[in-house]
């Protein structure tokens, strides 16, 4: 459903010189306008577009009528018109003076997220993918209404270039109940997401354009403080994602392991593979592939997973069709196919003995995935009397709070954390679980460049300390890098490196 925009495309209409188009047919329909020096007006539509050959080519005037009537453009040569969506965009000469310019009209349009409201409503971080133009903005203003308005939720929207929240210091109605942080320029948009986290106190985060290093950097700082992260980043498909270095992270990242050839050889595969290093940033993963088709990844790390085995991964295609109604085609569960290694280590996960975490002001979530990234035996409970453990934070477990009374009462070991924080979640999960283990990966690695040393020196094979599958990995690549051997033998959790001389 489309809401009355006739006033706003006036508006964009009126900084236009009449000269150029008042003899031409109606333009209430058009996405762009090019107007180039030299060069006749182009207005382009969903459809196609047409060049005003009835006029005369583009003059100094004409731009400097449009440019005095938005005002000043920012540092990325964009500009806007108050309490409107419309991006007008500059193309320079070499001396800086405007040559050319894209006049993109912005409609709100509501209704858009119907074809995916369950999943924004989900409570999970979202990317959108998708070439420009294809309405990724679109969906951002409105999950922000639906949000804030209908839902009543807490919604920031971090607007570096005004396309979400229109130009002015006013916001468009069109994000609903969101409050708006402009960015003075975009090399400054991951320092507002974090303020905007720090200072307003944010249910949801939302963000257009996620390109650099440290942008990814603060999304995942968002997602590890509990906040709904809704945002969309350059490309068109998830292998853009896995092949982009500085963005890759949002999918959790991919790294390079070097296998033993014990463990090479259960898997049936090279020595050196891929592997997916960490959680991903983002829940779930949607390319709109068209206006009105969208490919929704409801679980990223698995699709990134079976992605890396080799395997296509097949996300729900949702299509709205002419007549309105929605279609959504569903896939059967893909597992990503189990190694010899992987089935006898789910043998040996049903024998133990889980144990049951009960989280006090701490995310869930966190132990959640930090328990799936270890291959840990641990599960979450929401009763104090179903639990094992209590992992509480510093701050909550003093001796006067209730808290700590109660586990006395029910006899429950307390665990406490520094900070509600993954890094410290992971950090506690891997010392609780494995503490018979060293501590840290650096004090591993000093240990196996140690080991290096002997056999280098003395001609002999030697054993290091038993280590997770992670950090044995690592050991692995220092092996290879001094030009030995080593494999990895015994059972979990005593499993450990044996290097070899030359």
């Amino acid at each position: 459903m489309k809401p009355d925009n006739v006033e706003e495309i006036e508006a964009l209409l009126d900084i236009l010189p009449r000269r150029l188009f008042s003899n031409n047919p109606d333009l209430k329909d058009f996405i762009e306008i090019i107007l180039d020096l030299g060069k006749a007006p182009e207005v382009r539509f969903a459809n196609g577009s047409f060049t005003l050959l009835d006029v005369t080519p583009v003059t100094r005037d004409d731009i400097e009528f449009i440019t005095t009537a938005v005002g000043s453009f920012t540092s990325d040569n964009r500009a806007g018109i108050e309490r409107t969506l419309h991006r007008i965009s500059a193309i320079r000469n070499r001396h800086g003076s405007i040559v050319g310019l894209t006049l993109r009209v912005g409609r709100a349009i509501y209704g858009t997220i119907d074809i995916m409201r369950d999943v924004v409503e989900s409570g999970k971080n979202i990317l959108f993918l998708g070439p420009p133009g294809i309405g990724k903005t679109t969906k951002l203003r409105e999950s922000a209404r639906v949000l804030s308005e209908e839902l009543n939720k807490r919604v920031i929207v971090v607007d570096t270039s005004n396309e979400i929240a229109g130009d002015g210091d006013i916001p468009h109605p069109g994000i609903g109940r969101s409050r708006r942080m402009q960015v003075q320029s975009p090399d400054k948009q991951h320092a507002v997401m974090i303020e905007a986290v720090e200072n307003h106190m944010p249910q949801v985060i939302i963000v257009d354009e996620i390109g650099t290093e440290a942008e990814a950097q603060a999304c995942r700082t968002i997602a590890e403080r509990g906040v709904q992260l809704i945002a969309t980043a350059h490309g068109t498909a998830l292998e853009n994602l896995m092949s982009n270095p500085t963005l890759s992270d949002l999918i959790g990242g991919i790294q390079t392991v070097i296998l033993g050839d014990e463990e090479a050889k259960k898997r049936g595969s090279q020595k050196a593979v891929l592997e997916r290093k960490a959680p991903p940033t983002f829940d779930i993963l949607i390319e709109i592939r068209e206006r009105d088709m969208l490919a929704v990844y409801l679980d990223v790390a698995k699709a990134v997973d079976i992605s890396l085995r080799g395997r296509v991964p097949r996300p729900e295609i949702r299509v709205r069709d002419e007549k309105g109604r929605i279609n959504i085609e569903k896939v059967e569960e893909e597992m990503v196919e189990p190694t010899d290694s992987e089935i006898e280590e789910a043998t040996l996960e049903k024998d133990r003995k889980l144990t049951r975490i009960y989280p006090f002001g701490v995310n869930r979530a966190d132990i959640e995935r930090g328990v799936k990234a270890l291959g840990l035996p641990a599960t979450t409970v929401g009763k104090l009397d179903e639990a094992d453990i209590i992992l509480t934070v510093k701050s909550k477990a003093k001796s006067s709070d209730k808290i700590i009374s109660l586990a006395e009462e029910h006899a429950i070991p307390v665990h406490v954390i520094k900070k509600n924080v993954s890094s410290q979640v992971m950090k506690f999960l891997e010392f609780f679980f494995r503490g018979g283990q060293q501590e840290s990966e650096a004090e591993a690695l000093l240990e196996v460049e140690d080991a290096i040393e002997q056999v280098l020196k003395k001609k002999k094979t030697v054993e290091v300390s038993p280590q997770n599958s992670y950090v044995r990995r690592l050991q692995h690549q220092k092996v290879k890098e001094a030009g030995l051997k080593a494999e990895s033998f015994g059972d979990e959790p005593k499993r450990r490196l044996r290097i070899y001389p030359q």
